[in-house]
């Protein structure tokens, strides 16, 4: 109940999590959580990085703009912390998966969104994630061999989703992702 894609390349799962999140959708689904997109700026600078919530709640960015010499992390906790917000809303409503756009080091260390990934667990919901290289060791003794690595491709992804989400009367597609 809990498929993560492993990627490497910049943006790869962003797309790849957005991507499926907006075919499920599609397919009349109900999904809680987030993807990401990230807007770039301009020549020599970060990108700003925004949570797109799953549930009609908009966007937020996560990212903190701290100059184009920055070495620091950028990520926002207060941003994170309304998408997190968002998507616990959603989860209360009622959802067929719940999207996480990563489990990054926030998550590692217990915040961002690990939380509502053991609750959607706890209930029973599916969870879908993406995991860089450098945090897989770490996702997996998360996981504790109850994860799915799916390859890095929409069709898999889509494909692990329809058999691991209960069957039920599908509702009207939509737009889950806000431009």
């Amino acid at each position: 109940m809990l498929g993560y894609v492993v990627t490497n390349a910049e943006g790869q799962a962003d797309r790849l999590i957005g991507e499926a999140a907006q075919a499920l959708c599609d397919r009349g689904l109900r999904l809680a959580g987030a993807v990401q997109v990230n807007r770039h700026i301009g020549p020599g600078r970060k990108c700003a990085m925004n949570l797109h919530s799953l549930s009609g709640g908009g966007v937020v960015r996560i990212s903190q703009d701290l100059g184009a010499r920055s070495q620091g992390c950028r990520l926002d906790p207060d941003g994170l912390e309304r998408a997190v917000g968002l998507a616990q809303a959603a989860l209360t409503r009622g959802a067929d998966l719940f999207v996480v756009n990563k489990f990054g080091k926030q998550e590692i260390a217990g915040r961002g969104f690990r939380p509502l990934i053991n609750e959607a667990l706890t209930m029973g919901l599916p969870v879908l994630t993406a995991v860089s290289a450098g945090n897989l060791a770490a996702f997996e003794s998360y996981a504790d061999g109850f994860g799915t690595r799916l390859s890095a491709d929409l069709a898999a992804v889509l494909a692990w989703a329809v058999t691991v989400i209960p069957v039920r009367e599908a509702g009207a597609p939509g737009v889950c992702l806000s431009s």
